[in-house]
Order: C-alpha cells, then sequence, then structure tokens
C-alpha cells in the first residue's frame, strides 16, 4: 500500500524501537526526510491495525461550559452570565441523545467545564435546584439516563476524577477520558497556556490517568500541539503515555490534537502548528506505539484531513452528524461521505466503532449490570456496530 519505497534509514527506524532523541530529531524539520518518514510510520500502522479506519458516530453533549479553570486556548468555557453560559437540562439531554439514535449513533460524548461549583455559588444553585451536590453527581445521572432511555453508550470527559469517581462513572460508560495535553510543568506559569488552570497539573492528571488503569478502565488521552511546548516536551509527554500503558494495559487511544487559534481566546496571536507539524507528530507518535490506536481530528485538519492517513492514523475519533464540535465550533465536521471516499481513496476501509474500541470491549463486558448488555446487544462479532458498513 507504500506509494514510495523506504530508505535505509527509515527501514532502520521501522526495525528499531525509537529513543527518545531519536523521536526528537525525527520532529525537527532538520530530520529524517519528511516523505519516508511518513512512508515509515504508515506502514507501522499496517503491520498492526492493517486495512481498518475507524470513527465513532456521536452526539456531543456540552452538559455544562462553566469551568473554574481559565486555559488560554480555550472558547469552551464560560463564567455565570457569560453569553452563551449553559447547564443542560435532563430534557435537553434526552433531546439530543434520541435525536442522535434516530442518526445511526452509537456514543454520547460528554463534555463539560472542571468542577464549576467550586468556584460559582452560582453553579450550586443550579445543581441545588437540579436536585443534586456536585457536577460529576449530575454528570452520572446524565450517563444512566442516557443509557435507561437510548441505545447510545456514554463517553464521559468530565476532567479530573478521584478513584471513587472513576468507579461511580466506569458503572454507566464503558470508556472515558482526559487529555494529558503536556507534561510540560512550565506551561502553568503566568502568561502560559495553563496559567490559573488548576486542573491541568500534569502530575494530577498522569496520578488518574494511572487511577483508570487500576480499575481496569478503557481511556482515551492524548496530546495537545502549539500550546507552547517544545519539541521534546510532545515526546516526553508521548513517553508518558506509551508507560502508562505499558503499566496497566488501558489506553485505548491516544489523540493528536492541534491548537487552533480564535479570536476570542488569549492565546488568539499565538501561531497555529502548521500541518507539517501536525503529520510529523501523529507520525512519531505512531513509530512510538506501534500498536496503538492513534487518531487526529479531521475538522481541525480540513480541508486536507486525508493527509492524517499518510501519516499512520488508523481512527477519525467521533464523528457527529447532528451536534457541532462545541470545543472548536468554527471546525464543522467532514460529512461522512466525503470522510468514507477520503478514506477509500488511501487504500482503506472505513468502519463504525464503538466509543469503547473492539479490543478492549472484554473490559467491558465481563462486567456485571447494564452497560455490558447494552455494548453486547450493539457490538458485532468483530466488536464494531452491529451492520455499520
Amino acid at each position: 500500500m507504500l506509494t514510495q519505497a523506504i530508505s535505509s534509514e527509515a527501514l532502520e527506524l521501522l526495525e528499531t524501537p525509537l529513543t527518545r532523541e531519536s523521536a526528537v530529531r525525527l520532529l525537527s524539520v532538520n530530520g529524517i526526510e519528511f516523505p519516508a518518514l511518513l512512508s515509515v510510520a504508515r506502514e507501522a500502522k499496517e503491520r498492526f491495525k492493517p486495512g481498518v479506519i475507524t470513527y465513532s458516530r456521536k452526539v456531543f453533549i456540552p452538559l455544562t461550559n462553566l469551568c473554574r479553570d481559565y486555559c488560554g486556548y480555550c472558547t469552551f468555557r464560560r463564567d455565570p452570565g457569560q453569553p452563551g453560559a449553559l447547564t443542560m437540562t435532563s430534557e435537553q439531554v434526552l433531546e439530543v441523545a434520541r435525536a442522535g439514535e434516530k442518526m445511526g449513533c452509537t456514543e454520547a460524548l460528554f463534555s463539560l467545564g472542571d468542577k464549576p461549583e467550586l468556584i460559582f455559588p452560582e453553579m450550586r444553585e443550579t445543581l441545588r435546584h437540579l436536585g443534586y451536590k456536585s457536577t460529576l453527581q449530575y454528570l452520572e445521572a446524565m450517563c444512566e439516563l442516557v443509557l435507561l432511555e437510548t441505545n447510545l453508550l456514554p463517553h464521559p470527559n468530565p476532567g479530573l476524577l478521584s478513584a471513587e469517581w472513576i468507579r461511580r462513572l466506569a458503572a454507566v460508560s464503558p470508556s472515558m477520558g482526559i487529555m494529558l495535553e503536556s507534561t510540560n510543568d512550565t506551561l502553568l506559569q503566568l502568561g502560559n497556556a495553563h496559567y490559573n488552570a488548576p486542573d491541568k497539573v500534569p502530575a494530577k492528571r498522569l496520578h488518574m490517568i494511572a487511577e483508570a488503569g487500576k480499575q481496569n478502565v478503557p481511556f482515551t488521552t492524548g496530546l495537545l500541539i502549539g500550546i507552547g511546548e517544545s519539541l521534546e516536551d510532545r515526546v516526553d509527554t508521548l513517553l508518558a503515555i506509551r508507560e502508562l500503558h505499558r503499566r496497566y494495559g488501558h489506553i485505548q487511544e491516544v489523540i493528536i490534537q492541534n491548537f487552533r487559534s480564535k479570536a476570542d481566546i488569549p492565546m488568539r496571536d499565538a501561531p497555529e502548528p502548521t500541518q507539517g507539524d501536525m503529520l510529523r507528530t501523529v507520525a512519531v507518535a505512531r513509530l512510538l506505539m506501534p500498536d496503538m490506536n492513534i487518531q487526529a481530528p479531521p475538522n481541525l485538519s480540513a480541508p486536507y484531513y486525508d493527509e492524517l492517513l499518510d501519516a499512520g492514523i488508523n481512527d477519525w475519533g467521533g464523528i457527529s452528524p447532528l451536534t457541532p464540535d462545541f470545543i472548536n465550533p468554527e471546525k464543522p465536521w467532514p460529512h461522512m461521505q466525503q470522510l468514507e471516499e477520503r478514506t477509500n481513496a488511501k487504500g482503506y476501509r472505513l468502519r463504525q466503532r464503538l466509543p469503547v474500541y473492539p479490543e478492549f470491549l472484554d473490559a467491558v463486558t465481563t462486567r456485571p449490570g447494564l452497560i455490558a448488555e447494552r455494548v453486547k446487544a450493539i457490538a458485532d462479532r468483530d466488536g464494531y456496530v452491529r451492520s455499520a458498513a
């Protein structure tokens, strides 16, 4: 399936595990020749994930966009009273979920701000009115509601969780996630991307991901590039993710996401990563973790998102026929027909998966309760969505 021969230097990379130093060099424009890097990354993908590119058909449910963190790149979060500030009611959640179900979705992606009630009395009052003591308790109830009333499977991204909350949410969702983003602590300093964002401390996020591993929860995490990190930081973040997976075997997906500038964020003047930056980072992630699921959002690399396939991804992530990407609302999802056509044109077959990947289904179907029953009902014998093309 390769479009060109692999050079001897690239072949050596394919046969030998990358060191940290080699990975940093590959990220540099002065590293290995760009076409050769992409060729070897795609070859590595084909060795471990041959022939197929997956995606999850989802609805995006922004349960609340109130958040106690003030990240320099975020346009999702709001303070109470700001235009667009929202906490969804159970009726609104169910309306979106049911509409998505009619359109063939199997995932309800819950995104929300991190513990807004800790700093906003308005959120505490909203939760009291709804009948809950915390945002996480409300999330738990909404995940259960979607499970009981629809055939969708919840996938929550709720921010930092304790071991107890991982256990509780795992009872109402087959998988969950948190972006590691970066292991660089200096991003927390004044003027940097994570200043005044107490939940973005790398050690806290690493601890949570490890705790999910101890509980055998299929987990999604990843790297955010272009937020002030160095090439070394990118490699160190990928290596930290790889080490956690080696210890616990639970990281089902590694997302490589690129910062996109917006007019109304503190980082509006920060340069975006180039397409070359993105492709190099994806390729290095594939070579560092050749047997893992590597994903990159197609809407953030439009219009040339199909080039991501040349760098070794094997998944497009969640695509919604109904709801926008509330994190990047100015970047619409690609139309499903176009996504399939571009995937096919690269020599791959597009398949719809559940929010939990096929190879991680055993961790879910062996749990007692409704989650296991629903997953078994939706999945085919290969672990993809039943009757999906």
